[in-house]
Protein backbone atom coordinates (compact mmCIF):
# COMPACT_ATOMS: atom_id res chain seq x y z
CA UNK A 1 0.00 0.00 0.00
CA UNK A 2 1.08 4.01 -0.39
CA UNK A 3 0.14 6.41 2.01
CA UNK A 4 -1.19 9.82 1.48
CA UNK A 5 2.54 10.78 2.19
CA UNK A 6 4.31 7.87 -0.15
CA UNK A 7 2.18 9.15 -3.04
CA UNK A 8 3.45 13.67 -2.35
CA UNK A 9 6.44 12.24 -1.95
CA UNK A 10 6.29 9.85 -5.68
CA UNK A 11 4.76 12.99 -7.21
CA UNK A 12 8.20 14.83 -6.65
CA UNK A 13 10.10 11.81 -8.76
CA UNK A 14 12.28 13.41 -11.52
CA UNK A 15 10.87 12.09 -15.24
CA UNK A 16 7.41 12.96 -14.27
CA UNK A 17 5.49 14.69 -17.15
CA UNK A 18 3.92 18.27 -15.41
CA UNK A 19 0.99 20.23 -16.77
CA UNK A 20 2.08 23.37 -15.09
CA UNK A 21 3.32 23.32 -11.48
CA UNK A 22 0.85 19.52 -11.62
CA UNK A 23 2.26 16.25 -11.97
CA UNK A 24 0.85 13.97 -14.41
CA UNK A 25 0.45 11.16 -11.81
CA UNK A 26 -2.54 9.95 -9.93
CA UNK A 27 -3.09 7.23 -6.92
CA UNK A 28 -5.62 4.94 -6.83
CA UNK A 29 -6.98 1.90 -4.90
CA UNK A 30 -8.42 -1.50 -5.21
CA UNK A 31 -10.93 -3.71 -4.25
CA UNK A 32 -12.93 -6.53 -4.83
CA UNK A 33 -16.59 -7.35 -4.57
CA UNK A 34 -18.66 -9.96 -5.75
CA UNK A 35 -21.28 -9.56 -8.05
CA UNK A 36 -23.80 -12.21 -9.89
CA UNK A 37 -22.02 -13.15 -13.31
CA UNK A 38 -25.32 -12.95 -16.12
CA UNK A 39 -24.57 -16.55 -17.67
CA UNK A 40 -24.51 -17.76 -14.38
CA UNK A 41 -26.55 -15.74 -11.36
CA UNK A 42 -26.25 -18.20 -8.77
CA UNK A 43 -22.32 -18.51 -8.98
CA UNK A 44 -21.07 -14.70 -7.94
CA UNK A 45 -17.66 -13.44 -9.25
CA UNK A 46 -15.08 -11.39 -7.87
CA UNK A 47 -14.94 -7.74 -9.86
CA UNK A 48 -12.53 -5.43 -9.61
CA UNK A 49 -13.57 -1.77 -8.31
CA UNK A 50 -10.59 1.00 -8.93
CA UNK A 51 -10.98 3.62 -6.95
CA UNK A 52 -9.45 6.73 -8.91
CA UNK A 53 -9.11 10.90 -9.12
CA UNK A 54 -10.11 13.46 -11.39
CA UNK A 55 -6.49 13.67 -12.53
CA UNK A 56 -6.94 9.68 -13.58
CA UNK A 57 -8.44 10.29 -16.31
CA UNK A 58 -5.87 12.77 -18.61
CA UNK A 59 -3.13 9.86 -18.41
CA UNK A 60 -5.60 7.47 -20.07
CA UNK A 61 -6.16 8.63 -23.48
CA UNK A 62 -7.87 5.33 -24.48
CA UNK A 63 -10.85 6.36 -22.15
CA UNK A 64 -14.05 7.22 -23.44
CA UNK A 65 -17.68 7.26 -22.33
CA UNK A 66 -19.77 5.05 -24.53
CA UNK A 67 -23.33 6.09 -22.70
CA UNK A 68 -24.26 7.75 -19.83
CA UNK A 69 -21.99 10.08 -18.36
CA UNK A 70 -19.19 10.26 -16.06
CA UNK A 71 -19.51 9.87 -12.42
CA UNK A 72 -19.10 13.07 -9.98
CA UNK A 73 -15.98 12.81 -7.70
CA UNK A 74 -17.10 12.67 -4.04
CA UNK A 75 -20.39 10.95 -4.22
CA UNK A 76 -21.92 6.98 -4.44
CA UNK A 77 -22.02 6.99 -8.59
CA UNK A 78 -20.14 5.00 -10.81
CA UNK A 79 -19.16 3.95 -14.48
CA UNK A 80 -18.68 0.50 -15.67
CA UNK A 81 -16.50 -0.92 -18.20
CA UNK A 82 -17.94 -1.70 -21.02
CA UNK A 83 -16.54 -5.79 -20.78
CA UNK A 84 -18.44 -5.75 -17.00
CA UNK A 85 -21.61 -4.12 -18.15
CA UNK A 86 -21.56 -7.01 -20.32
CA UNK A 87 -20.43 -10.38 -18.21
CA UNK A 88 -22.25 -9.09 -14.94
CA UNK A 89 -25.46 -8.50 -13.72
CA UNK A 90 -26.85 -4.88 -12.29
CA UNK A 91 -23.88 -2.64 -14.30
CA UNK A 92 -26.10 -1.21 -16.71
CA UNK A 93 -26.69 2.51 -16.48
CA UNK A 94 -29.54 3.42 -14.02
CA UNK A 95 -28.79 0.14 -11.78
CA UNK A 96 -27.58 0.26 -8.32
CA UNK A 97 -25.01 -1.68 -7.25
CA UNK A 98 -25.61 -3.25 -3.95
CA UNK A 99 -22.25 -4.99 -2.02
CA UNK A 100 -22.30 -4.88 1.93
CA UNK A 101 -23.84 -1.64 3.21
CA UNK A 102 -22.95 0.14 0.15
CA UNK A 103 -25.01 1.44 -2.47
CA UNK A 104 -23.48 2.31 -5.32
CA UNK A 105 -25.92 4.17 -8.48
CA UNK A 106 -24.34 3.40 -12.18
CA UNK A 107 -24.05 6.88 -14.39
CA UNK A 108 -21.94 5.23 -17.20
CA UNK A 109 -20.68 3.06 -19.62
CA UNK A 110 -17.00 3.19 -20.64
CA UNK A 111 -14.47 1.79 -22.81
CA UNK A 112 -10.98 1.54 -23.03
CA UNK A 113 -9.77 0.63 -26.45
CA UNK A 114 -10.33 -3.36 -25.21
CA UNK A 115 -8.05 -3.04 -22.54
CA UNK A 116 -8.08 -4.52 -18.69
CA UNK A 117 -10.07 -1.77 -17.43
CA UNK A 118 -12.97 -2.41 -19.35
CA UNK A 119 -13.83 -5.33 -16.99
CA UNK A 120 -13.39 -2.74 -13.86
CA UNK A 121 -16.08 -0.85 -12.01
CA UNK A 122 -14.69 3.01 -11.46
CA UNK A 123 -15.62 5.18 -8.34
CA UNK A 124 -14.14 7.96 -6.38
CA UNK A 125 -11.22 6.89 -4.57
CA UNK A 126 -12.15 8.82 -1.73
CA UNK A 127 -15.50 7.33 -1.65
CA UNK A 128 -13.79 3.79 -1.69
CA UNK A 129 -11.50 4.76 1.17
CA UNK A 130 -14.30 5.51 3.16
CA UNK A 131 -16.38 2.76 2.25
CA UNK A 132 -13.82 0.13 2.98
CA UNK A 133 -11.96 2.23 5.92
CA UNK A 134 -8.87 2.41 3.99
CA UNK A 135 -8.03 5.77 5.66
CA UNK A 136 -5.63 7.71 3.48
CA UNK A 137 -4.32 4.73 1.69
CA UNK A 138 -3.62 3.66 -2.07
CA UNK A 139 -2.26 0.85 -3.87
CA UNK A 140 -0.77 1.99 -7.08
CA UNK A 141 0.42 5.25 -8.82
CA UNK A 142 0.46 5.80 -12.30
CA UNK A 143 2.55 8.59 -13.79
CA UNK A 144 3.00 9.32 -16.82
CA UNK A 145 6.57 10.14 -17.69
CA UNK A 146 8.31 13.42 -20.08
CA UNK A 147 9.67 10.89 -22.46
CA UNK A 148 10.13 7.10 -22.66
CA UNK A 149 14.30 7.44 -21.82
CA UNK A 150 12.91 9.01 -18.51
CA UNK A 151 11.70 5.95 -16.80
CA UNK A 152 15.30 5.02 -15.75
CA UNK A 153 15.83 8.13 -13.73
CA UNK A 154 12.05 8.12 -12.47
CA UNK A 155 12.75 4.45 -11.28
CA UNK A 156 16.22 4.76 -9.93
CA UNK A 157 14.78 8.27 -7.69
CA UNK A 158 12.19 5.97 -6.24
CA UNK A 159 14.32 3.38 -5.33
CA UNK A 160 17.28 5.05 -4.10
CA UNK A 161 14.88 6.85 -1.36
CA UNK A 162 14.97 6.06 2.02
CA UNK A 163 11.28 6.79 2.84
CA UNK A 164 9.45 4.76 0.19
CA UNK A 165 9.46 1.35 -0.50
CA UNK A 166 7.76 0.90 -3.69
CA UNK A 167 8.17 -1.56 -7.21
CA UNK A 168 7.97 0.64 -10.34
CA UNK A 169 7.13 -0.84 -14.04
CA UNK A 170 5.94 0.21 -17.19
CA UNK A 171 2.20 -0.47 -17.65
CA UNK A 172 2.39 -2.63 -20.42
CA UNK A 173 4.93 -4.99 -18.45
CA UNK A 174 2.96 -4.91 -15.07
CA UNK A 175 -0.45 -6.28 -16.99
CA UNK A 176 1.72 -8.79 -18.72
CA UNK A 177 2.91 -10.26 -15.10
CA UNK A 178 -0.65 -10.28 -14.18
CA UNK A 179 -1.75 -11.74 -17.05
CA UNK A 180 0.50 -14.40 -17.61
CA UNK A 181 -0.79 -17.43 -16.15
CA UNK A 182 -4.22 -16.30 -18.12
CA UNK A 183 -2.21 -16.39 -21.62
CA UNK A 184 -0.35 -19.14 -20.97
CA UNK A 185 -3.61 -21.22 -20.33
CA UNK A 186 -5.09 -19.84 -23.67
CA UNK A 187 -2.29 -20.04 -25.24
CA UNK A 188 -1.68 -24.16 -24.08
CA UNK A 189 -4.98 -25.25 -24.69
CA UNK A 190 -5.49 -23.19 -28.33
CA UNK A 191 -2.68 -24.41 -29.67
CA UNK A 192 -3.23 -28.05 -28.56
CA UNK A 193 -6.51 -27.69 -30.72
CA UNK A 194 -5.30 -26.49 -33.26
CA UNK A 195 -2.88 -29.23 -33.41
CA UNK A 196 -5.31 -31.73 -33.29
CA UNK A 197 -7.34 -30.29 -35.77
CA UNK A 198 -4.61 -29.75 -38.17
CA UNK A 199 -3.83 -33.47 -37.97
CA UNK A 200 -7.14 -34.43 -38.31
CA UNK A 201 -7.17 -31.99 -41.76
CA UNK A 202 -3.79 -33.76 -42.81
CA UNK A 203 -5.13 -37.01 -42.74
CA UNK A 204 -8.40 -35.98 -44.58
CA UNK A 205 -6.38 -33.98 -47.10
CA UNK A 206 -4.53 -37.45 -47.92
CA UNK A 207 -7.54 -39.65 -48.33
CA UNK A 208 -9.13 -37.19 -50.43
CA UNK A 209 -6.23 -36.78 -52.88
CA UNK A 210 -5.78 -40.96 -52.91
CA UNK A 211 -9.21 -41.02 -53.70
CA UNK A 212 -9.12 -38.67 -56.18
CA UNK A 213 -5.71 -40.07 -58.03
CA UNK A 214 -6.88 -43.26 -57.82
CA UNK A 215 -10.03 -42.26 -59.89
CA UNK A 216 -8.29 -40.91 -62.88
CA UNK A 217 -5.55 -43.19 -62.68
CA UNK A 218 -6.46 -44.04 -66.38
CA UNK A 219 -6.66 -39.82 -67.13
CA UNK A 220 -2.58 -39.32 -65.20
CA UNK A 221 -1.55 -42.09 -67.33
CA UNK A 222 -2.69 -40.83 -70.44
CA UNK A 223 -1.18 -37.59 -69.70
CA UNK A 224 1.98 -39.26 -69.03
CA UNK A 225 1.71 -41.56 -71.98
CA UNK A 226 1.42 -38.43 -74.09
CA UNK A 227 4.86 -36.64 -72.88
CA UNK A 228 4.12 -35.38 -69.32
CA UNK A 229 6.83 -35.84 -67.29
CA UNK A 230 6.59 -37.21 -63.32
CA UNK A 231 7.30 -33.94 -61.92
CA UNK A 232 4.29 -32.20 -64.45
CA UNK A 233 2.37 -35.01 -62.21
CA UNK A 234 3.41 -34.49 -58.90
CA UNK A 235 2.78 -30.53 -59.41
CA UNK A 236 -0.61 -30.52 -60.62
CA UNK A 237 -1.93 -33.23 -57.51
CA UNK A 238 -0.10 -30.73 -55.57
CA UNK A 239 -1.80 -27.76 -56.57
CA UNK A 240 -5.14 -29.48 -56.43
CA UNK A 241 -4.19 -30.52 -52.86
CA UNK A 242 -2.91 -27.19 -52.07
CA UNK A 243 -6.01 -25.21 -53.52
CA UNK A 244 -8.73 -27.38 -52.17
CA UNK A 245 -6.55 -26.26 -48.50
CA UNK A 246 -7.02 -22.48 -49.42
CA UNK A 247 -10.79 -23.24 -50.07
CA UNK A 248 -10.44 -24.82 -46.78
CA UNK A 249 -8.97 -22.41 -44.79
CA UNK A 250 -10.99 -19.56 -46.54
CA UNK A 251 -13.91 -21.21 -45.33
CA UNK A 252 -12.92 -21.59 -41.63
CA UNK A 253 -11.35 -17.77 -41.94
CA UNK A 254 -14.47 -16.82 -42.55
CA UNK A 255 -16.42 -18.62 -40.42
CA UNK A 256 -13.71 -17.43 -37.56
CA UNK A 257 -14.36 -14.10 -37.98
CA UNK A 258 -18.26 -14.18 -38.05
CA UNK A 259 -18.47 -15.83 -34.88
CA UNK A 260 -15.77 -15.06 -32.51
CA UNK A 261 -13.89 -11.57 -33.67
CA UNK A 262 -15.07 -8.94 -30.78
CA UNK A 263 -17.17 -12.10 -29.05
CA UNK A 264 -16.68 -11.18 -25.34
CA UNK A 265 -16.15 -13.72 -22.23
CA UNK A 266 -14.63 -14.00 -19.01
CA UNK A 267 -12.71 -16.09 -17.15
CA UNK A 268 -10.95 -16.08 -13.50
CA UNK A 269 -7.46 -14.78 -13.75
CA UNK A 270 -5.70 -17.13 -10.73
CA UNK A 271 -2.90 -14.10 -10.04
CA UNK A 272 -5.41 -11.69 -8.96
CA UNK A 273 -8.00 -13.93 -7.77
CA UNK A 274 -10.44 -11.06 -10.05
CA UNK A 275 -13.32 -11.79 -12.78
CA UNK A 276 -11.08 -11.09 -16.19
CA UNK A 277 -13.13 -9.99 -19.31
CA UNK A 278 -12.14 -10.29 -22.54
CA UNK A 279 -13.00 -9.84 -26.39
CA UNK A 280 -11.24 -11.94 -29.13
CA UNK A 281 -9.97 -10.33 -32.03
CA UNK A 282 -9.37 -12.25 -35.37
CA UNK A 283 -6.77 -9.61 -37.17
CA UNK A 284 -5.78 -9.76 -40.73
CA UNK A 285 -2.24 -11.25 -39.27
CA UNK A 286 -4.25 -14.05 -37.91
CA UNK A 287 -6.43 -14.72 -40.67
CA UNK A 288 -3.05 -14.41 -42.42
CA UNK A 289 -1.73 -17.63 -40.74
CA UNK A 290 -4.83 -19.63 -40.94
CA UNK A 291 -4.23 -19.59 -44.64
CA UNK A 292 -0.62 -20.29 -44.49
CA UNK A 293 -1.62 -23.32 -42.30
CA UNK A 294 -4.25 -24.69 -44.75
CA UNK A 295 -1.69 -24.27 -47.54
CA UNK A 296 0.63 -25.99 -45.38
CA UNK A 297 -1.46 -28.75 -44.53
CA UNK A 298 -2.82 -29.12 -48.30
CA UNK A 299 0.66 -29.59 -49.39
CA UNK A 300 1.72 -32.68 -46.55
CA UNK A 301 -1.40 -33.99 -47.31
CA UNK A 302 -1.25 -34.32 -51.13
CA UNK A 303 2.97 -35.16 -51.19
CA UNK A 304 2.18 -38.86 -50.77
CA UNK A 305 -0.86 -39.08 -53.40
CA UNK A 306 1.18 -37.00 -55.60
CA UNK A 307 3.83 -39.34 -55.28
CA UNK A 308 1.78 -42.33 -55.90
CA UNK A 309 0.26 -40.71 -58.71
CA UNK A 310 3.97 -39.91 -60.15
CA UNK A 311 5.36 -43.34 -59.71
CA UNK A 312 2.44 -45.10 -61.25
CA UNK A 313 2.70 -46.86 -64.16
CA UNK A 314 1.72 -46.30 -67.45
CA UNK A 315 0.27 -49.83 -68.63
CA UNK A 316 -0.67 -50.55 -65.34
CA UNK A 317 -2.78 -47.25 -64.76
CA UNK A 318 -4.17 -47.28 -68.57
CA UNK A 319 -5.81 -51.28 -67.59
CA UNK A 320 -8.02 -49.39 -64.31
CA UNK A 321 -11.56 -49.40 -64.61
Amino acid sequence: GLSGPDVDIIKQAPGIRRDGQAPLAAAELMVIIDLPKRATPDAPANVPVRGIGPESIPLRSEFSIIEGRMFKFGTNEVIAGRGARGQFVNLNVGDTVVTGQNRWDVVGIFESDGGVAETEIWIDARTLQGAYRRGNTYQSLLARLETRDSYDAFRDWLTSNPQLNVSIRRENEYYATQSQALTRLIRTIGFGIAALMGMGAVFGAILTMYTAVATRAREIATLRALGFNTGSVLVSVLAESMVLGLIGGAIGSAAAYLAFNGYETSTMNFQTFSQVAFAFRVTPQLLAMGLFYALLMGLIGGLFPAIRAARLPIPVALREL
